[in-house]
């Protein structure tokens, strides 16, 4: 059973958890269900109490990379999820919040807002509207692979480069450039290579290497676990292996 109305103690825990988590536009209570917005994340969030703390969201994107089996209840949004100590919604809260931050649209919208009035006749000032796009792309990867290359585990941030899986000059639209899908947060090492298509990956995220790489340079590439990969990377992989990778394997 729902706590409705939330009393003093359940509203300000709901209340800390999603403003420490980046959730910080409240949007009223209903049936005990508290809404939560950003200006930085897409989507709402719902946070209530029962024999559980509770969350619901709405973001389809969020649900389809949490990771959650949802519990089968009713509540608002798209998917709610049920925790048995406020402890275990805390520890899934910051993934929730670095998802609707990085997940398309977001990006875009982001670097819409900050370009809308910058000039772009020359090609100085389109230089300058890349940068910002690039600036943007960066920072969403940075969040969606939780500031560490998925591939060495390196989380030194001057180390980590924001590599393009499909190139930004070969994309067809801002969306595209800037979709958290077509990137890979990698160390500098193997972004080199894999701007350079010495290296790929296959559909399980592990590397595949180019017969161009010495052996110095392979032995070099060390790495600790597969990348872990949705359909919408896997995609874009595909045209890396069949286009840059494929160059070099003669």
């Amino acid at each position: 059973m729902i706590e409705a109305p939330q009393s003093f103690v359940t509203r300000q825990e709901c209340d800390k958890l999603a403003f420490q988590n980046g959730f910080r536009r409240t949007h009223g209570e209903n049936a005990g269900w508290r809404r939560y917005g950003s200006t930085t994340a897409q989507g709402s969030i719902w946070l209530a109490r029962g024999e559980d703390w509770l969350l619901a969201l709405d973001h389809a994107g969020v649900i389809a990379e949490i990771g959650l089996a949802p519990a089968d209840l009713p509540g608002p949004g798209l998917a709610r999820y049920a925790f048995a100590d406020l402890g275990a919604l805390y520890a899934v809260m910051p993934r929730v919040y670095q998802l609707a931050a990085s997940l398309p649209e977001a990006p875009l919208d982001t670097f819409r807002e900050k370009v809308k009035n910058l000039p772009q006749s020359t090609e100085a000032e389109r230089l300058v509207v890349q940068r910002v796009g690039q600036d943007i792309f960066r920072a969403s990867l940075m969040e969606y692979w939780q500031r560490r290359c998925p591939l060495t585990g390196i989380a030194d941030a001057p180390l980590l480069r924001a590599s393009h899986i499909i190139p930004w000059k070969l994309c067809e639209t801002d969306a595209e450039r800037l979709n958290v899908h077509n990137g890979l947060l990698l160390s500098a090492l193997w972004d080199a290579a894999f701007d350079k298509g010495l290296v790929s990956f296959d559909d399980e995220g592990r590397p595949m290497f180019s017969p161009g790489l010495s052996d110095g340079a392979r032995a070099a590439l060390r790495w600790q676990a597969p990348i872990p990969l949705g359909p919408e990377h896997r995609k874009r992989l595909a045209w890396h292996r069949e286009t840059l990778f494929q160059q070099n394997q003669r």
